[in-house]
Formats: C-alpha cells, sequence, structure tokens
C-alpha cells in the first residue's frame, strides 16, 4: 500500500504513538502529508474533505479506535484506497462491506487491545534504523516496553538507562523527555502541529529535537508553558493525597488530566487516582488504580 501511495495523506490519533507511527512512515516512503486528528473517540466525516483538498491518491488511519462510516462512504466515493492500522479491540462489523477499506489490526477477534501500539507495528514493518529513536518514542509513551530498546540503548547511551519498566523510561530518561515534550506539542494549534511535525520529518537524531533553530520554535515555547504549567498542577495535585486515594479537580484553559492520571499512578502505584479537569460544568475525569475499568462500570 505504501509503495502504491504517490500522495498518501496520513490521519492520526493526537498522541505520542500517533505521532510516531506516522513519523516512521511518511520518512521511509519520502512523500505525503499527516492531519493530527483531534475529534473523539471516532474520525468523522468531516475529516474526508481533507483528502479531496490535498488531492490524495491513498488515504492511512493510524491509531484512531473508532472509524465512522460516513468517513469511510466518502472516502469510498472519492475512489480511495483507506488502509486503517490499529491495535484497539473495537467492532468493526458494519465496515466489513467496504471493498475500498483494509484494516491491519492484531486486536481483531480479541477481548483485549493489542500490548504493540501501532508505532510498533510501523517500525517492524519499515525497519528503518534511523528511526530507532522514534519509535522507541511512540512505544515507550504508550506503555510498552518493545524488544529494540536494547539496541536503541547502545546506539542512544546518553538518551535511555537502568530502566526496567515503560514508565520507568517515561520519566527518568532523556527520550522520555522528548516523549513527554511531543505530547505536550500536540497539544498546540493545528498550524504549529504541522510546523512540529515537518521539524520531525527532518530530524536526524534526538538530540536535535530540542536544538535552538527557528523550525521549532513554536514547538520549544509550547513545551515550555506547558511544562510549567504542568508542574504546577502536579505538585497541587500531590498536596491531595488521602489514604488509599488521590482526588484532584482543576480548571482553566489546559486540559491534561490524562497526562497528569499516569504520572501520579507512577509515584503512587498502590493508590488510586482520579483526576478532574472542569469547564463550563463538565468534567473530563481520568483513573488510575488496581481493576479500576470494573469500579467505572459499577459506577
Amino acid at each position: 500500500h505504501l509503495e502504491k501511495a504517490q500522495n498518501p495523506l496520513f490521519f492520526y490519533d493526537n498522541d505520542c504513538d500517533g505521532l510516531c507511527s506516522f513519523l516512521i512512515l511518511r520518512r521511509w516512503l519520502g512523500r505525503g502529508k499527516g492531519v493530527a486528528v483531534r475529534s473523539f473517540p471516532d474520525l468523522n466525516a468531516h475529516y474526508a474533505r481533507k483528502a479531496r483538498e490535498l488531492n490524495a491518491d491513498y488515504v492511512f488511519v493510524l491509531d484512531k479506535p473508532v472509524i465512522s462510516r460516513e468517513f469511510v462512504e466518502e472516502i469510498q466515493r472519492l475512489g480511495l484506497p483507506l488502509v486503517w492500522i490499529d491495535h484497539h479491540n473495537v467492532e468493526t462489523v458494519d465496515l466489513e462491506n467496504f471493498s475500498n477499506l483494509f484494516v491491519y489490526n492484531p486486536a481483531r477477534g480479541l477481548k483485549e487491545p493489542s500490548e504493540e501500539p501501532v508505532t510498533y507495528i510501523a517500525h517492524k514493518v519499515v525497519g528503518r534504523k534511523e528511526d530507532l529513536w522514534i519509535a522507541v518514542i511512540g512505544c515507550i509513551a504508550d506503555h510498552f516496553m518493545p524488544d529494540f530498546v536494547g539496541e536503541f540503548g547502545d546506539r542512544y547511551k546518553e538518551f535511555w538507562g537502568k530502566v526496567k519498566e515503560p514508565f520507568e523510561a517515561y520519566y527518568k530518561t532523556e527520550i522520555g523527555k522528548i516523549a513527554q515534550a511531543f505530547n505536550f506539542g500536540l497539544k498546540d494549534s493545528t498550524t504549529h502541529i504541522l510546523h512540529l511535525q515537518n521539524f520531525l520529518i527532518s530530524c536526524k537524531g534526538p538530540e536535535e529535537v530540542f536544538l535552538e533553530v527557528t523550525q521549532n520554535s513554536s514547538f520549544r515555547k509550547k513545551y515550555r508553558d506547558i511544562r510549567k504549567k504542568y508542574n504546577e498542577l502536579l505538585e497541587r495535585a500531590k498536596k491531595t493525597v488521602e489514604g488509599n486515594l488521590i482526588f484532584f479537580v482543576y480548571g482553566g484553559d489546559l486540559s491534561i488530566s490524562a497526562d497528569i492520571a499516569n504520572e501520579l499512578s507512577f509515584l503512587y502505584p498502590k493508590k488510586y487516582i482520579v483526576v478532574l479537569y472542569k469547564k463550563e460544568g463538565i468534567c473530563n475525569i481520568s483513573l488510575r488504580g488496581k481493576n479500576v475499568k470494573k469500579i467505572l462500570e459499577n459506577i
């Protein structure tokens, strides 16, 4: 599919796994455009017009758990092949009659998502040694320790360390710092995300990510701004520890409840974490803890 595509359009989930899987395929292929998808949980029909605007001849969807039927119908009307690469265990029965849709998902037919994120799948498909650092970033950010971390550690010693768990790698290594920066950078405007992905397409290694150059200036600024706010919120959240529960509510213009909940879970692995981002009477809730999915179902 990649080799057939002369002007592919890549839709990727607006997180580190989505971005890194796009970068790996795009850097290998040397052509195509990327669009970060912010709609949740599905890829909805209004994104399909991008394929027409950009004159795409192929559409790839990376790390999106749900694609709306209307989106697939619109891509079919345009006469384009649609390649969907994912690792979530979602039902796709209503999409199986589309002859233009090709699904690659190791979790199909399983009750749980595949452990391997889409970044891992993409790296195994193309296997470029010079993109090993991007593959590691996408994997550890999705809480997965890939089988090529040893090779990465040997090659980029200053970016790795003696870590055994994905969260350790994410919070305690230099490559983890870059992974966090990618996640923060994806919270920027659409224009700045486009600047970021174009900069990363040309990056030769992790040592270039924070270089003070014009091409990444908006990314570095966004990272510094969010890092400052994030650290302040994290310190406030730590003060809410009570028994085996952390219950933290915050507001403002920055929704990063999942990021805060993840680090609290790393710092306090035996506690239940509840982080709520409150805006205009609506709360986004991020939960972490043992059997928390079952508890949520009961609620």
